[in-house]
């Protein structure tokens, strides 16, 4: 197994490939040296500009099977516009909103003095987990979507921004594996995405995540089916949008019914972290199904078990941070699970090399098992500067019983 670029963590388990993941040429080139017959392309980043697409396109690449959806499909998760409107007109229940563009900002301000606090704004294109502001207030929805339109406060990813009806209820995110025909329905998880314990302070990444949702019970989940995972590989097939990859779909539970916040055309970062320990299956038989045809429409066989993420980050994320700090106790972990996410080698050493560096996940009977291998699996690990959410999972012991 081969990973491109890789950190210190896949370097344990496969062998790091000092390829950038929008170096289609390079990894075209490099598929062929290794004769490699599965990838799976993890990041959003290459999905949207195309590697799916660009392997199509060359004969003697064509041939490797690819878990991750072409150019039109990856729109589900490059640009909101597309999939707000990919919603509406596919019946599939979500927010009301308008989208304006650069030079629309007098019809933007019109439009908010028509709507009713907290007020969502959206960058339409990518900008690392961190495109979306909630807005208390009018006048600070008028004054994000300035910085947004004219400042280019994230990039061109917010050239065009939506205005959103703010949806209160319960998030979580379920996640299908699909062939563009069937579907598999993998466990489904909750994260914690404000940087600030309490749900306080600036959208991250995501902080942690937790899975089973004990709040997602069966009845939920068929409507989520019904409602929301059917329609959408339906649409995709009407709109002769191929797909053949993971969508990740960002739902608000409001009394019982689902509403989807956004797609993602790849797995999600912290849930990923829990999902996947939660398969009880073999995985890469999943991915090959989907990749060739042949997956069988249902959920996933899952174990009986909590799972619960908790993601280490750099001080002043997600602001400004340093890195290059190193990582000690990564050997002092027990029965912790650890993810690296910004890591690297350096000599002997493990540094931090991004904001978000690891994510630490403890598996149990009970959410309060599961939390407690966590954050004893975190207690162990140090660097300068280091900071992480104590609250993961605090919200759903109300409702969490062990397992059965």
């Amino acid at each position: 197994m081969y990973v491109a670029p890789g950190n210190a963590g896949t370097a344990s388990v496969a062998r790091n490939v000092n390829i950038a993941v929008e170096d289609f040429e390079g990894l075209g080139r490099f598929c062929k040296e290794k004769k490699i017959g599965l990838v799976v392309v993890g990041p959003e980043a290459p999905l949207v500009k195309g590697i799916r697409d660009y392997f199509e396109a060359d004969p003697s690449l064509r041939t490797i099977l690819m878990v991750g959806p072409g150019k039109s499909g990856a729109r589900l998760e490059g640009s909101k516009d597309f999939s707000k409107q990919f919603m509406v007109g596919n019946g599939i229940p979500t927010g009301k909103a308008e989208t304006f563009v650069e030079g629309q900002l007098a019809e933007a301000y019109r439009y908010l003095e028509g709507t009713r606090p907290p007020i969502v704004l959206k960058a339409d294109g990518l900008a690392a987990g961190k495109g979306v502001v909630i807005c208390p207030s009018v006048e600070e929805a008028k004054t994000t979507i300035r910085e947004m339109l004219e400042d280019k406060k994230f990039g061109e990813a917010s050239s065009k921004v939506l205005i959103e009806e703010f949806l209160d209820g319960i998030e979580l995110s379920v996640f299908v594996l699909t062939d563009g025909k069937d579907y598999a329905l993998l466990p489904e998880a909750k994260d914690y995405k404000r940087i600030g314990e309490n749900d306080t302070g600036p959208n991250t990444g995501g902080m942690g995540a937790v899975s089973p949702v004990v709040f997602a019970d069966a009845a939920f989940m068929k409507k989520v089916e019904e409602k929301v995972i059917k329609p959408t590989i339906a649409g995709l097939a009407k709109g002769h949008i191929p797909y053949k990859g993971f969508i990740f779909i960002g739902l608000m539970n409001i009394d019982g019914e689902p509403f989807v916040i956004e797609y993602n055309a790849r797995m999600g970062d912290p849930e990923t972290q829990v999902v996947l320990p939660r398969i009880d299956t073999d995985f890469l038989e999943l991915l090959v199904a989907a990749a060739r045809g042949g997956l069988k429409s249902g959920p996933v066989p899952q174990k009986k078990e909590v799972a619960m993420t908790v993601v280490l980050a750099s001080g002043g994320y997600p602001a400004g941070y340093e890195k290059g700090k190193v990582i000690n106790g990564l050997n002092q972990v027990g029965n912790g699970l650890v993810f690296h996410a910004g890591t690297k080698s350096h000599g002997s050493d493990v540094v931090t090399n991004g904001g978000r560096v690891l994510a630490v996940t403890g598996t149990g009977a009970s959410l309060d098992e599961a939390s407690k291998k966590a954050y004893k699996a975190v207690s162990g690990i140090h660097w300068d500067g280091l900071y992480f959410r104590k609250d993961i999972g605090e919200d759903l012991k109300k409702w969490a019983a062990p397992l059965s």
